[in-house]
Parts: structure tokens; C-alpha cells; sequence
């Protein structure tokens, strides 16, 4: 799709005052945001800069909308005189968003454009999503820093994208028997969606729940287990039959695979 045809896009453009935004961000704004649309929402912009990227998402979302500005440099609040509730702030402070929430309330969606430090995004994201309503999102855009040296400091073992995968670690965590994190969202996050320098968290604490198995009750043949089935043509099922060994050896089976599999790491 030409994202010169998304809608995204074209409120883009209309805006009044500059907005700077990559171009294969506009279909997945589209993807993510369009069932939003003139709603009575509460939409958040962390990272006003020139204003622009306001009066975009107003144009997007409709009248009935919500839209709130955070930033920074107190001379957003010029912001303010046509409709927009601007809040000055420091994204990477844990207490500026308890005040902020709460003065604002919950929220449907939040889209952090702001600074894009390691420590911003993650204190954002640890803050946010609880206030955050069921079938809510909270959007991170320019995740690609995670990966840039200059400014950045990154790659690095506590990047963004780094936090990211411990977040799918942690929704996974909600099957029993794994294991849990200090500052766990998974009551909150029920999926993750990456794309390219976006991570969108979808937001339902009703089906964040922890996962039970279940069956249907009918007739069981019992089936043999193959999983741990070696292959004849296999070293470890030569030596299994030269020395007459019952095991079939699956720790080592799966040392062998898991070397096997670098190259897909690499």
C-alpha cells in the first residue's frame, strides 16, 4: 500500500505546524489506530516538539477525541489555546506520570514520539500501561535506537528492545510453572506486536489470565510418543543399538540440535 493513501498520512500532511515522521510508520498507524477512529477517546502524544504531530492526530481520530501533549519544553503549552491539554514533564520520571495520572485519569492510547533513551522508553512503558483501558495500546515508535551508537549508546544489554523481549518472556510467563518478574506486566499486556521501530503493547487485564490445560473428553487411542524417537541414520542411534542402551538419549539429542541451530542466531 502506498502510504501516501493512509489516512495517517493525509493528516499528517494538513497539519498546520511541522511534524516529522518516517514513511512505513503510516500503514501501521493505520493498522493500529483506524478502530479508533471518531471515538470518545483519551489519546495521548508524548514528545510535542512543534506541534504538528497534534493537530495530526486530532484530524485522525475526529472531534470527539482527546488529545493530550507531553513534553518537555514549557513552550508547548502555546498548545493549549486550541484544545489540547499540554502537560510539561519529564517522561523518565516515575512521579511526573502518578501526578499525571492522576489528573487525567486512564487512557485508551499512548504513543511515546519522545526522547527515545533506553531509560525514557522503559520508565514510559512501566508507568503508563497500568493506566491504560482494556483494549488500550501503548505504542513505542523509533525503537530502532536500540540499535544506534551515536547518542544512544546502544546495542546494550538494557535496551529497549532488550526490555521488549523480557516483556514477551514475561506474557509467557502467565503458562504455569514458569517463572515471574519483579515489575511483571502480564496482567496487563495480553499480546505484543513488533514491527519495524514500533512495538505495540495491546492492552486486557479480563483475558490476562493464567493459562490451564483442557480436554475434550473423548476417546483417547494414546498414541505412541515420537518426539523422542531418534533417527536410525543417526550417530546416537548407532551407539544405542551397538551397546544395547534403552535410553534414547534426548538430553544429548537436544544439545545436538541446539548447535545445529547457532546458525540461526548468528
Amino acid at each position: 500500500m502506498n502510504f501516501k493513501k493512509t489516512l495517517s498520512f493525509k493528516s499528517f500532511i494538513s497539519s498546520k505546524y511541522y511534524c516529522s515522521k518516517h514513511k512505513n510508520y503510516f500503514k501501521i498507524y493505520d493498522d493500529l489506530f483506524s478502530v479508533y477512529r471518531n471515538k470518545k477517546i483519551t489519546f495521548i502524544d508524548i514528545g510535542v516538539f512543534s506541534g504538528g504531530s497534534l493537530f495530526m492526530w486530532k484530524k485522525f481520530f475526529g472531534k470527539k477525541a482527546r488529545i493530550i501533549g507531553v513534553e518537555l519544553n514549557p513552550v508547548a503549552k502555546k498548545f493549549e489555546k486550541y484544545g489540547f491539554e499540554i502537560f510539561i514533564g519529564d517522561q523518565s520520571s516515575s512521579e511526573f506520570w502518578t501526578k499525571f495520572f492522576k489528573k487525567v485519569g486512564k487512557v485508551d492510547i499512548v504513543l511515546d514520539d519522545g526522547g527515545h533513551t533506553n531509560y525514557q522508553q522503559i520508565i514510559t512503558t512501566n508507568s503508563c500501561i497500568p493506566y491504560i483501558n482494556d483494549d488500550g495500546l501503548m505504542v513505542i515508535e523509533d525503537v530502532h535506537t536500540s540499535y544506534i551508537k551515536k547518542k544512544f549508546y546502544n546495542p546494550s544489554k538494557y535496551s529497549f528492545i532488550n526490555f521488549n523481549k523480557k516483556l514477551i518472556d514475561d506474557i509467557n510467563y502467565r503458562f504455569p510453572g514458569l517463572n515471574s518478574f519483579n515489575y511483571s506486566l502480564n496482567n496487563y499486556i495480553y499480546s505484543i506486536q513488533n514491527f519495524e521501530s514500533i512495538v505495540a503493547f495491546k492492552i486486557n487485564r479480563k483475558i490476562c489470565k493464567k493459562n490451564q490445560p483442557i480436554v475434550n473428553k473423548k476417546q483417547n487411542i494414546e498414541p505412541t510418543e515420537f518426539r523422542a524417537k531418534l533417527d536410525k541414520n543417526s550417530i546416537l542411534y548407532k551407539i544405542k543399538k551397538i551397546l544395547n542402551i534403552k535410553s534414547n538419549f534426548t538430553y544429548f539429542s537436544f544439545i545436538i540440535d541446539s548447535l545445529k541451530s547457532l546458525k540461526f542466531f548468528k
